[in-house]
């Protein structure tokens, strides 16, 4: 189980390279175990062209220590954990720093809903959370990460299953889903619609964002309980 889980998570560490979503060695993502105890993550600092299913780090959820590998886990890693302890629902996390959700990020500012586009895959604007202060970065960097998304999607009254991904300020976008290569998928789609909204803002400065019956309609043609895009399952 916990090998098919480090197969998983290298394959989708592999798809961002895939995607266009990695420069060096920015980027990891993370998988959680079926019986949500530990969670695979991308060593820390490791090229992608040597990534192996076997370097993949099995990390404790409850204590956050290491529990299986030889190699140190991914720096991310205490936001990656606070994520799956915080989130119901999330069985994968991804973090990037794909140019465009950089920009807005950089910007401190989220990535309004636009169009029909955004709408498929998020219900709302991408939010920002707020820039962590100094005690916050010097005393516990990546946790105070995780806790600043947390945070933010509490003020929101946000489902985070809805809106499955979010800015960190002056950082980079975090993004979940059901398991690793979901959260891929929809790093994959912050990024593309932080770069139409970075280009709606460039045409047209004061763009309102859609209205809510047209979000309504595509989040919940494909997300809804009458959900009726693609085919059926089984």
């Amino acid at each position: 189980m916990l090998d098919d889980l480090k197969q998983q998570v290298c394959q989708a560490n592999l798809d961002l390279v895939a995607h266009g979503l990695v420069t060096l060695t920015w980027g990891n993502v993370s998988g959680l175990s079926p019986d949500h105890t530990v969670f695979a993550i991308k060593p820390s600092g490791v090229s992608y062209d040597d990534m192996r299913p076997e370097q993949m780090v099995l990390v404790s959820v409850e204590t956050g220590e290491t529990v299986d590998g030889d190699l140190k886990p991914s720096s991310d890693t205490a936001t990656h954990r606070l994520l799956y302890q915080a989130f119901d629902g999330v069985g994968g996390v991804t973090h990037t720093h794909s140019r465009h959700a950089v920009m807005f990020a950089q910007a401190r500012r989220e990535i309004p809903c636009f169009g029909t586009t955004h709408a498929d895959h998020f219900y709302g604007p991408v939010p920002c959370a707020r820039a962590l202060t100094e005690q916050e970065i010097e005393e516990a960097y990546e946790a105070n990460t995780g806790q600043v998304i947390i945070e933010r999607f509490k003020e929101l009254g946000v489902d985070p299953v809805a809106v499955p991904g979010v800015l960190v300020a002056s950082h980079a976008p975090f993004a979940w889903g059901k398991n690793a290569a979901d959260s891929v998928k929809n790093a994959v789609a912050l990024e593309s619609v932080a770069e139409m909204a970075l280009g709606t803002l460039q045409l047209s400065p004061d763009q309102s964002p859609v209205e809510q019956y047209l979000l309504d309609k595509h989040y919940f043609r494909k997300h809804g309980p009458d959900a009726y895009y693609g085919q059926k399952k089984g």
